[in-house]
């Protein structure tokens, strides 16, 4: 009697449904709420979180994955670089960058525009938390600015106004967008003392983790959501940019490396060992590694020491 388990038809038809089932497993995982990580006794630079694996399903791209995941679009591209992000082949298995080195533990806001990210750090007593989101920056022109600031007022629901600059290249707006699906701030609107910029949600959530906005810093709209209730008026925000950093966990140095768009790193490598020396370790390093890291620029945390 001929067993159907071994003919091509049924192995075929057990593989896509497998796949189906991958592909529906996937579209009904959301974690995009943040999860936060104690830094309290980690030292002045520690890397917290988890990278963690994800199967690819039928039909899934890396855009949409990203939003789904928590996670901006180019840090995700850059560390899964062997898969294409548009056809991506299903069973594929891709890394979530969950995992970051802390570039401050100082209570508030930090935002690094190297790597699109944002920090939140906060104290509960004794301890010191952190969770961090994926960001949209200022494009080429329209860059968001560096430097120190604090969050000067609060908004749900806001109304907005175009500014002179985005009136110049779209004449045809509004005065002023009301609250709701055409709004790009989102629900949510956390203004700076400087005010051509502010931290807001965004009706556009794809352009989160890429550099499209005209100065302002935009958060999916669950990640916004979830930090300005966290979030009060006279909170310091910094504003860095900072493509290489190094970091410690579990008495290992960890160096994690994003692109250098600004080109502000004139010697990477002599970069490494600076920080290497003001975070006063004496370990060891693999120089080999190092290297690595620097030409891969994944954004993913490297253990670079040999102790």
């Amino acid at each position: 009697m001929l067993s159907l388990k071994n003919h091509p038809v049924f192995r075929t038809t057990i593989l896509t449904a497998l796949l189906l089932a991958w592909a529906c497993t996937a579209l009904a995982w959301q974690p995009r709420s943040r999860e936060e990580s104690l830094i309290t006794g980690q030292g002045p630079a520690p890397v917290v979180g988890a990278a963690r694996t994800y199967i690819i399903g039928l039909g899934e791209d890396l855009i949409e994955l990203s939003w789904r995941a928590g996670i901006g679009y180019e840090a995700l591209v850059r560390a899964n670089p062997e898969v294409d992000p548009w056809l991506p082949p299903a069973g594929a298995q891709l890394l979530l960058p969950h995992v970051a080195v802390i570039p401050s533990n100082q209570p508030g806001i930090v935002i690094n525009l190297a790597e699109k990210r944002l920090y939140f750090i906060w104290r509960d007593g004794a301890d010191t938390l952190v969770r961090f989101y994926p960001i949209g920056i200022g494009r080429e022109g329209r860059e968001t600015p560096l430097g120190k600031f604090r969050v000067a007022n609060r908004a749900k629901d806001p109304t907005w106004t175009p500014p002179p600059s985005v009136r110049a290249e779209k004449p045809y707006l509004p005065a002023s967008v009301p609250p709701g699906p055409n709004n790009p701030l989102g629900e949510y609107w956390l203004g700076l003392n400087d005010k051509r910029i502010g931290l807001h949600g965004t009706n556009k959530p794809f352009g989160v983790g890429r550099e499209v906005s005209s100065g302002c810093i935009r958060l999916y709209p669950e990640h916004i959501s979830d930090l300005f209730y966290r979030v009060q008026v006279g909170t310091p925000v910094e504003i860095i940019y900072q493509p290489i950093k190094l970091g410690l966990r579990a008495g290992h140095l960890y160096l994690e490396v994003h692109p250098d768009d600004r080109g502000v790193v004139a010697d990477p490598l002599a970069e490494v060992l600076r920080q290497k020396a003001a975070l006063g370790n004496g370990m060891r390093v693999d120089f080999d590694a190092i290297r690595l890291a620097l030409d891969k620029k994944s954004g993913m945390p490297v253990r670079i020491s040999l102790d």
